[in-house]
């Protein structure tokens, strides 16, 4: 049995019918290219899949409040 991980992954992949293997593919192809996202990217595609019901519940305050989350400063006044 080969002990190299790609290498039996390879032979159990020989065993799929082809419609299976190229969902394997495909799967594949989508790991990789999570691994290019930039930091926003990543971050934008997990708000679009939010929930309304999750979107709802999310502060109201603009952008302007950002220090006082990430710094616990006073709120701006307007």
């Amino acid at each position: 049995m080969p002990t190299d991980l790609a290498q039996v992954v390879a032979e159990k992949m020989r065993e799929l019918p082809i419609e299976k293997q190229q969902k394997v593919l495909d799967f594949v192809d989508s790991l990789l290219e999570e691994n290019k996202k930039t930091l926003y990217e990543a971050i934008a595609e997990r708000v679009r899949n939010l929930s309304a019901e999750t979107l709802e519940k999310l502060p109201a305050e603009d952008a302007e409040d950002i220090d006082r989350y990430l710094r616990d400063t006073p709120r701006k006044t307007k």
